[in-house]
Formats: structure tokens, sequence, C-alpha cells
């Protein structure tokens, strides 16, 4: 299975770089996994509607050239659909089993994504109510994938 995590900006701090990196290092073990990154937009403090529309039309215009059409696509969305640990591991286990080529996992930048970015998701997936630095949000991503790889093969994890 290829797992690709695209996301909007750099990881500019030296331990959410690192946590990501373990975790990586710890789910090559079960799949493919890659991050992709696009370059996000300046957005003014006191950004009008207008502009932040802007702002995510192009961002999404730059993670859109990189999904591919039989691409699984998940767009990590505050609206989401909520999963806990098992359905998310059994989701992306029937995506093993039935042979779906990558899947892609979509972080947005401080704004969120585009509606363009929302509509072609095949799943829109929320962690929380609360919004997380889009940083952390890698992590949190890299930990629950690996947490999944965990249950489907009947290794221990934390509950």
């Amino acid at each position: 299975m290829q797992i690709r995590i695209i996301c909007v900006g750099k990881i500019k701090e030296k331990f959410y770089r690192d946590a990501v990196a373990e975790y990586l290092k710890r789910l090559s073990r079960y799949a493919k996994i890659q991050i992709e990154e696009c370059s996000d937009e300046k957005t003014p403090e006191e950004a009008s509607p207008a502009e932040r529309t802007r702002i995510l039309g192009k961002e999404g215009e730059r993670i859109l050239s990189k999904i591919r059409d039989r691409d699984y696509v998940i767009a990590l969305a505050i609206k989401g659909k909520p999963l806990t640990s098992e359905q998310f591991a059994k989701m992306l286990g029937g995506h093993m089993q039935s042979g779906t080529g990558t899947v892609d996992f979509i972080i947005g930048g401080s704004l969120g994504l585009s509606e363009d970015v929302l509509r072609r998701a095949d799943l829109e997936l929320s962690f929380s109510a609360f919004t997380f630095p889009h940083q952390l949000m890698r992590v949190i991503l890299a930990e629950q994938i690996y947490r999944a790889f965990r249950i489907l093969s009947g290794a221990p994890y934390h509950k």
C-alpha cells in the first residue's frame, strides 16, 4: 500500500520534523509512505474574506496538481467524519485489501482547505473539533496511521 501525505507549508520546528521522521521510520515496515509539500501563501493578519478565498484557491490548486485520478483522497477537515482509531484502522485495512493504489491524506494550511479540494476528497476526516497547527497535524496523522497498522497487525498499542 502506498500512502501520501500532501500538505501545505514546511515544518520549521525541529521537534515536529523529528517526530514525523520517527513515525515515518516506524511505518516503513508496513507501507510505503511519503510526504509532499505544497508552498503556502502569505496570509495577512487581517485578511478579508476575498483574500482568504484567493489564498485557499491558490493552495488548493497546488494540492490538486499532486492528486492523481485513481487516488483515494482523505481530506482532514474539522467538519469531517470522526472515527475511532479502530475504525480508522479498519478503513485503511479495507483499502489494503481492495488494492487501492494510493491513499492521499490532505492537510491544509492555516486557513484550511479550499472547496475544490474538499469536493475532490473521497472522505472528509475529522480528528477533533479542536483546531490544531497544521505542522502538529502531520505528527498526529503519522501517529494514527502507525497506530492503525499496529492494530491491523495485531500488535499491542495504547488504548
